[in-house]
């Protein structure tokens, strides 16, 4: 018996990548597999985005850089965050590339949060933030929303769940399981007690631009010099550029933080693979014709989008609320008489249909679907879905 450290007993694999794993395992093995699970467009980066990597290879871009990003894309970043975003002040010395969005979340964390500390985490939530509060030993204490409050916390609710070991809340808007967004009033109101009571606020914008119905996207940091003084904002390039495996995150905070970050960045992962960066500054560099991609992919998106919410609806036992963002859908299936964990197991045992089930996000009784799939996988998916639905009601 070998004696792994707390952190290693304590910390679960992420289980989006495990259903992932197990469809992928399914047909490999010749099976017919309706995969919702994945969160990856099934699209592949742009042509000009992948020249510009083989370009940089080409160019000798093989060696170490520095461990918080070529300067020239910490540069285009800022830029972006001033133009796109409203944080008008937005220097290079803030901005941190990172080896992914998700190690861009934990170096955020890591870098504000001591053991003891407390982290309030909305649920629904991405399966991550708990596991990465406990990592930097801190402690996460849930707010639980449902679908008839839209997935989102009140300031209100914010408000009561403060203890004087709150140090963080995080915000994901849009949001991974549920599609849902903040408006402009839901984060101010949010923003005010954060600051009221000298809380940091990590803002996770990986799918600020995927949003549907004429939604808009607001960055809290964007609001008064005081929001920008407590927010870490993160994002990526994997979600918007369709480049999942590139691993490339962005993180952009006062540069007090954003240098303690880049100090632990050092020690951890070096830094970003350099070639991949000069992939993503050509992304921001021609904007116009990175947005024209966003908007091809977005088209797909929203029809599919609509397609799975008709058919998600139009099973017995299956509710679901309209997402304004990302490309999923978070459906209760308390109905149906049983938990979702053993739902999402036996679906995909029996119909051979992926799913992540709610406990993996904090919300046992629903379900998280990925439509960054195939029109043919939606109909044939909800097809197989409506069988065995009807199977258990029957």
């Amino acid at each position: 018996m070998h004696n792994l450290s707390v952190w290693a007993k304590g910390v679960s694999p992420s289980p989006t990548l495990a259903v992932d794993a197990k469809a992928k395992a399914l047909k490999a093995a010749g099976e017919s597999v309706c995969g919702f699970g994945a969160g990856e467009p099934d699209f592949d980066t742009p042509e000009f985005i992948k020249k510009a990597a083989e370009k940089a290879l080409q160019d000798g871009m093989t060696k170490y850089a520095p461990a918080a990003g070529v300067p020239a894309l910490r540069a285009a970043i800022a830029e972006k965050y001033a133009r796109d975003n409203g944080l008008v002040d937005t220097e290079a010395n803030q901005v941190i590339v990172s080896p992914g969005g998700k190690f861009s979340c934990y170096l955020a964390i890591l870098s504000v949060i001591s053991p003891g500390d407390e982290v309030i985490v909305p649920a629904p939530y991405w399966v991550s933030y708990p596991e990465m509060v406990k990592l930097a030993g801190g402690t996460a204490k849930y707010i639980t929303t449902e679908m008839e409050d839209g997935f989102k916390i009140s300031a209100e609710q914010f408000k009561a769940a403060i203890t004087d070991k709150t140090r963080m809340v995080i915000l994901n808007s849009p949001s991974n399981p549920t599609g849902a967004i903040y408006t402009k009033a839901e984060l101010e109101a949010i923003v005010a007690i954060a600051i009221e009571h000298n809380i940091y606020i990590l803002s996770d914008e990986i799918y600020e631009y995927l949003l549907y119905d004429g939604v808009e996207h607001f960055s809290p940091a964007s609001f008064s010099k005081e929001a920008e003084n407590l927010t870490i904002t993160v994002s990526g390039f994997s979600k918007t550029f369709s480049m999942t495996g590139w691993r490339l995150g962005t993180l952009v905070a006062p540069a007090e933080i954003a240098k303690a970050v880049g100090s632990l960045q050092s020690q951890t992962s070096s830094n970003a693979t350099t070639f991949a960066q000069y992939g993503a500054l050509a992304a921001l560099e021609h904007w116009d014709q990175s947005i024209s991609a966003v908007q091809d992919m977005l088209k797909h998106f929203d029809r599919r989008r609509i397609m799975l919410l008709d058919g998600l609806n139009a099973i017995s036992g299956i509710e679901c609320n309209r997402s304004e963002g990302a490309f999923y859908l978070f459906p209760r299936i308390k109905n149906l008489g049983m938990s979702s964990m053993e739902f999402a197991d036996k679906l995909l045992e029996d119909k051979k249909v992926a799913v992540v089930p709610g406990e993996a996000f904090g919300a046992p009784g629903y379900m998280r679907l990925s439509y960054a799939t195939s029109d043919e996988v939606i109909t044939e998916g909800l097809k197989r879905l409506n069988e065995f639905c009807s199977n258990i009601k029957g």
